[in-house]
């Protein structure tokens, strides 16, 4: 009898420890969702308030309107930073394996926000939101001169797109370049404020903060990035030395080493568009109004099953170029704007009627749509995010490699129903346009040169001396006067945008770029039953609702078990490298007894 007394005994115990337990767990859970609730309620309001006078900002660039972004970012960083919820959120963290997943993911959201403008450090944060609205104003408010002339951006893209002269190319290249000086003050002291930012919070530099969304290190980072490029060297190392000859002829010039920047129709050569002329979409869109093409870019997606844009998208966004004649200046990056992190979409393009400007404006709708997906209850709105940074430029450009397919372009009527397109020439196109030289700049020059910059605080003094060199030794491209013409009078890497405005992130465009082929790939077996060389969307109901469920997570689950999840496989260069599998093999060919590479 002691013996049955004392297994019930026991058993009460551990019932009792148990009820205890939960109960605890229970209090936890609520008083973490107590929390949370404030801070996200917190979080969409000051959001809002702060991307609207970001809004304004961008769009029409005065004074009044940079101080209206430096006030509401203050506001948002005091909220976001405030040592009351850094506390809180670290207590509850510290408890994490009590908690349930979403709870935690917004709590690590919590820290990571925080770590934009830790208010631990109030007179760091007012610094650092005075250097950002300055340099975005400087940025915004750029007026590019050529010839004594005023230009804009879209201006000198045209003359590298068009011109067969070297001298004018030169020049527009060169006026692409004077914004570097201005903004190098600023860039200077921003590297230096933010990387105190994140020491604040524990980070060893922002680097090290930015790629921590990914649940990696700045080494692992880099290792990924260098990964990318060494399964894609040989083929890069073939389209380039097709590419260098292919310009000296059309340029009447001597094959270089390494290919002059203005010879290509990019300013930052990233992308080589321009040289297949079998495969040049431009004489399509000649003469359409560019609001068909934004129009368009909408039907792709509500064809796949996705509702229409809200009606406010088309009242609200800014998506032409300024007018001839009009003092307005506005920033001339394209970009899509959550802007209340609910139904208020808009997008800041400059879209005129090309084939740059189609793609361009189906990538920017990939935001858009990744907006609605996850504006639901189940998503709180700190967990309004892609699954990590990549995945949503990744959607972006799986839309914009989309809307360049073949049979994509005939149905929409772009292109004749009996055209028949040379299929090598379009696949060179799409590694040329959209894929293999942008990997080795955003893998490579860009991850390499903001890694060196914050994690290795390179001296300015040294800084456009590096760039060139991760120019010259990734992308075997030069500055017009050759290595070592461009000296630090010069800041180069500030004339790319998100340098100034969004660093360290350019790692997440690679990762993109290797995402887009792999859901491409998988779309197009799956679903589609087509090649994914050359395959169409459009009016495909099982494409979108696959998009569907997984843009409707947002930041809610582990982007690697998403990955694994929707595609089947890890984070892989494989669809890539097998895409262009038929290019490579051509373009051996072309180079046969040519010296590839350029070292």
């Amino acid at each position: 009898m002691q013996g049955v007394r004392s297994k019930a005994w026991a058993s009460w115990v551990v019932w009792s420890v148990g009820v205890v337990s939960a109960l605890a767990d229970a209090a936890l859970e609520e008083r973490a969702g107590r929390f949370l609730g404030l801070v996200n309620a917190g979080y969409q309001a000051l959001y809002r308030v702060e991307s609207e006078a970001q809004w304004k900002a961008s769009t029409d660039v005065r004074p009044e309107h940079d101080a209206g972004s430096e006030v509401a970012g203050k506001a948002r960083a005091a909220f976001n930073g405030n040592p009351a919820i850094l506390r809180e959120a670290r207590e509850l963290l510290a408890r994490r394996r009590e908690l349930p997943e979403i709870q935690v993911r917004q709590l690590e959201r919590c820290l990571l926000n925080a770590a934009e403008g830790p208010m631990t450090n109030p007179d760091l944060v007012a610094r650092r939101i005075a250097a950002e609205t300055a340099q975005a104003s400087a940025l915004n408010g750029f007026q590019f001169r050529l010839g004594g002339s005023n230009v804009v951006a879209n201006d000198l893209d045209r003359i590298l797109a068009r011109s067969t002269r070297l001298e004018e190319r030169r020049l527009a290249w060169e006026a692409s370049k004077a914004t570097g000086p201005r903004l190098r003050p600023g860039l200077e002291k921003l590297r230096d404020l933010r990387n105190a930012c994140a020491r604040e919070m524990g980070y060893s530099n922002y680097f090290a903060l930015q790629v921590a969304a990914y649940g990696m290190t700045a080494d692992e980072m880099v290792a990924l990035n260098e990964s990318f490029m060494r399964d894609l060297r040989p083929l890069y190392l073939q389209l380039h030395t097709w590419a260098k000859h292919e310009l000296a002829r059309r340029f009447g010039q001597p094959v270089p080493n390494r290919i002059p920047a203005h010879w290509v129709n990019n300013r930052w050569a990233q992308e080589w568009g321009g040289m297949a002329d079998a495969a040049g979409m431009d004489r399509y869109f000649e003469g359409r109004d560019p609001a068909w093409i934004t129009r368009t870019a909408e039907e792709f997606y509500v064809g796949m099953g996705f509702p229409k844009l809200p009606p406010t998208f088309w009242t609200r966004s800014d998506l032409f170029p300024a007018r001839p004649g009009e003092a307005r200046l506005k920033n001339s990056h394209a970009s899509c704007w959550h802007v209340d992190l609910e139904n208020d979409i808009r997008s800041l393009m400059s879209v005129e009627p090309n084939a740059w400007w189609f793609t361009t404006a189906h990538h920017e709708l990939g935001h858009a749509y990744y907006f609605m997906a996850y504006t639901r209850p189940e998503v709180p709105p700190l967990l309004r995010i892609g699954a990590n940074p990549a995945f949503h430029e990744g959607i972006g450009e799986l839309i914009g490699l989309a809307s360049g397919q073949i049979p994509y372009l005939k149905a929409k009527g772009i292109l004749p129903k009996d055209d028949m397109p040379d299929e090598v020439a379009v696949l060179l196109n799409d590694a040329l346009t959209h894929a293999v030289p942008f990997l080795f700049w955003a893998s490579g020059t860009m991850t390499h040169w903001e890694a060196d910059v914050y994690a290795g605080e390179l001296p300015p003094g040294e800084w456009n001396v590096r760039w060139w060199r991760h120019v010259a030794d990734y992308q075997g491209v030069e500055p017009p006067g050759g290595v070592g013409s461009r000296g630090e009078e010069w800041c180069d890497a500030a004339t790319k945008t998100h340098i100034n405005d969004n660093p360290c992130y350019y790692y997440s465009y690679a990762i993109a770029t290797v995402l887009k082929f792999q859901f491409n790939d998988h779309i197009a077996r799956t679903f589609l039953k087509q090649p994914p060389q050359s395959c169409n969307y459009e009016g495909n109901r099982e494409a979108g609702e696959f998009l569907r469920r997984m843009l409707s997570v947002g930041g809610t689950r582990d982007w690697r078990v998403l990955l694994r999840e929707t595609t089947g496989e890890d984070l892989s260069t494989r669809a890539m490298v097998e895409y262009f599998k038929p290019l490579q093999g051509w373009l051996a060919k072309q180079n046969k007894g040519r010296k590839i590479g350029w070292e």
